[in-house]
This record gives C-alpha cells, sequence and structure tokens, in this order.
C-alpha cells in the first residue's frame, strides 16, 4: 500500500533549478522563451524549433538528476548546437512571421547557444587546470628504526 507520499525520487521544479548551474540555468530561460515565441502560425519549422528546444530541457534535466546521458558530444557543445540550429530555421521564417516575433525567437536562439558556448567553455577550462597534488602523508616508520635500533643495541655495563 502506497504510503501517501509522492516524493519516490521525484525533485521539485525549484530542486531542478537549484541543481543547475548559470550557465545551464541561461540556457534553460532560452530554451522556454524559444519554446513561448513559436505562438502564431505554426508549421514543420516551428515544430523543430520546439522539438530542439524540448532536447535542451531533457539534457538539463537529466544534468539536474546526475543522469549519465551519454552524447557523442559535450553538453554545451549540444546546447549551443540546437540553438544555432534554431537560429538558422528561425532566419529561415523570418520574413514569413510578423518582424518582432522574428527577432524575438532569434533573441531566444542566441540565449540558447550562449548559455551553450559558455557552459562548454566553463567545463573545459575545468578540465584543462592540472589538479593539485595529493597532500603530504607523514611516513609512520619515520623514526622507527631509531627505536629498532635502541632496542636492539647491547646493554652498556652499569657502574656501581
Amino acid at each position: 500500500m502506497p504510503d501517501g507520499s509522492r516524493s519516490n525520487g521525484r525533485m521539485s521544479p525549484a530542486a531542478y533549478w537549484a541543481a543547475l548551474n548559470a550557465e545551464q540555468r541561461t540556457a534553460g530561460i532560452g530554451a522556454l522563451l524559444l519554446i513561448i515565441s513559436t505562438i502564431g502560425a505554426f508549421t514543420v519549422v516551428e515544430l523543430f524549433e520546439v522539438l530542439l528546444a524540448l532536447a535542451v530541457l531533457v539534457i538539463l534535466r537529466a544534468r539536474a538528476r546526475a543522469f549519465k546521458l551519454r552524447l557523442p558530444l559535450a553538453d554545451g557543445t549540444a546546447i549551443a548546437l540546437a540553438g544555432g540550429i534554431s537560429g538558422v530555421l528561425i532566419l529561415i521564417r523570418m520574413f514569413d512571421r510578423p518582424v518582432g516575433q522574428g527577432l524575438l525567437a532569434l533573441a531566444c536562439a542566441g540565449i540558447v547557444a550562449f548559455g551553450g558556448i559558455r557552459d562548454n567553455v566553463k567545463r573545459s577550462t575545468a578540465d584543462d587546470q592540472v589538479p593539485p597534488p595529493p597532500p603530504a602523508r607523514p611516513n609512520p616508520l619515520e623514526g622507527f628504526g631509531e627505536a629498532v635500533e635502541e632496542a636492539t643495541a647491547p646493554d652498556r655495563p652499569t657502574r656501581a
């Protein structure tokens, strides 16, 4: 019988938000705005834009849950690529929809690409840094030789 709690490993949106870094949050906001910017005349091009934005959100959700998602690219590269492809798709339909909506959608795709590029740069510079050397541990046998010598040395005659 269920205990009534709905936790079951689920995270609230606030927990997802807290688990992401600033670059990933930027890409997530851009992806949500990109979905919103497709409101209006909806064609196959807008469908692809929405699918790319949803793919970005799925990647971010997987990273927030620490899920090992295997991609052939780094997360930042995949997110930046999705933003770039969305930008090209928006440019294809730029003159078929109102100018303001097209510019808004282009700005949203730029935000997604920017977040992906920043995430990629941040992770690549963190990977390039040399890890600090491990702290030096004291040798537990240091001084042991002196104790052995004292213990095995012949007894000195005592003067009476």
